[in-house]
């Protein structure tokens, strides 16, 4: 018989994993089931469901550390830090929209899971940059902690960091330490049209070089958003600060033309937009996600374009680049060729149909010493192969 376990403690996760290993039945881990179309589909006839394992643990906001349950809502937590003026850095972005369900529901747990960051990673880094400590319970049904809850503990972040990222196929966390970061006082965006791909990404790349501090660069061309071409340049601190950077900028970047200034309102909007993909959402297509060096992005989607019907847009300076295959075609093998093409890099297929992404390898195919790797990895931490099993990798 199938059977869903909701715990409400550690203690109760270890004994559903202790069961499931005992037993060798594999278990499909999930908060709201925000991420869920993400990855490969599971064959799992148990779900260990966390939605209950929810709260604030501690709150120190003049330490700058964060505790709570895997299970709480991210939308939660941005709003008790944001009414202490402060704010998660790495800006978790929110795949409800792109995948077709509703938006906020993603939680702490699944944000490390996925290790997933919004555009301020080319400032503040990744998610797992920020997990200071974490508790977790592992395949084995064993909970070990690691880390700590003061910023200057660096003791034992190597295993938070090999967590995150791994999709709920090594442990499951159930709570964790994050360090949490002042809230700019304001923000602004510095804005330039007409841009072709090669030149916007020329742009961004100088200003990330310069001393303007940009907390965000992206490049949206004409019409993947119902709007003229845009390129973008976000900067916070405080409003001398920014205006002074705005300055630096404009003088910088003189001969891609006259900017123009998005206010706090209307660039937080923008920035929210391109960190959840909504130019994409709303749609069926199948869509990619893209790392390359942002200098390789323009030839990468050049490539693709003369080949195939796709649009996209580049966000981290053009390290980020998001496909969507308009003619509805999963493209696996022309994308990850022309990856190659212009230089190397890893390509996820994001949004698919159940049957696609159980037949091509929705994550970049690793390359022989590191797969042999992360099987030891998988082996050692769930030997039974019971958690999110085969949601990465067919058979892992």
């Amino acid at each position: 018989m199938d059977a869903t376990f909701k715990p409400r403690d550690t203690r109760q996760v270890e004994d559903a994993v202790k069961w499931a290993a005992g037993e060798e039945q594999p278990l499909e881990i999930v908060g709201h089931g925000s991420k869920r179309k993400l990855g490969r589909p599971l064959q799992a006839a148990h779900v260990l469901d966390l939605s209950d394992l929810t709260g604030i643990e501690s709150y120190e906001p003049a330490e700058l550390v964060l505790t709570v349950k895997a299970g709480t809502p991210v939308a939660e937590v941005e709003k008790l830090v944001s009414d202490n003026g402060q704010e998660l850095s790495f800006e978790p972005m929110d795949y409800g929209p792109l995948l077709g369900e509703d938006p906020g529901r993603g939680t702490v747990g699944g944000v490390l899971a996925a290790n997933l960051s919004g555009p301020r990673r080319i400032k503040a880094g990744a998610a797992r940059d920020h997990v200071l400590g974490m508790e977790a319970v592992s395949g084995r049904g064993e909970i070990f902690n690691s880390g700590g809850k003061v910023v200057k503990n660096v003791t034992g972040y190597d295993l938070p960091r090999a967590l995150c990222g791994s999709f709920g196929t090594l442990a499951v966390a159930t709570t964790v330490t994050l360090k949490v970061n002042p809230k700019p006082e304001t923000s602004a965006t510095f804005l330039l049209g007409g841009l072709d791909e090669a030149a916007a990404i020329d742009a961004l790349c100088r200003a990330m070089g310069s001393s303007a501090e940009v907390s965000g660069a992206a490049h949206l061309p004409g019409g993947i958003d119902g709007e003229a071409g845009k390129t973008v340049l976000r900067l916070e601190g405080f409003e001398t600060s920014v205006d002074y950077r705005f300055k630096t900028l404009e003088k910088l970047l003189a001969e891609f033309g006259a900017p123009a200034r998005l206010a706090e309102a209307e660039s937080g909007a923008l920035w929210r937009s391109i960190r959840d993909v909504l130019p994409f959402a709303g749609s069926q297509t199948p869509v990619w996600r893209v790392s390359v060096a942002p200098a390789s992005g323009p030839r990468l989607v050049e490539l693709l374009k003369a080949k195939l019907d796709i649009r996209a847009f580049f966000d981290w300076s053009g390290g980020l680049v998001w496909l969507s295959c308009d003619d509805g075609g999963i493209h696996e093998t022309e994308i990850r060729a022309a990856l190659q093409e212009a230089g190397g890099g890893h390509a996820t297929l994001v949004r698919a149909d159940p049957s696609v992404r159980s037949t091509v390898p929705v994550f970049q195919p690793q390359p022989a010493p590191l797969a042999a790797l992360s099987r030891r990895l998988k082996e050692q931490f769930d030997p039974k192969g019971i958690l999110n099993a085969g949601r990465m990798v067919a058979g892992v």
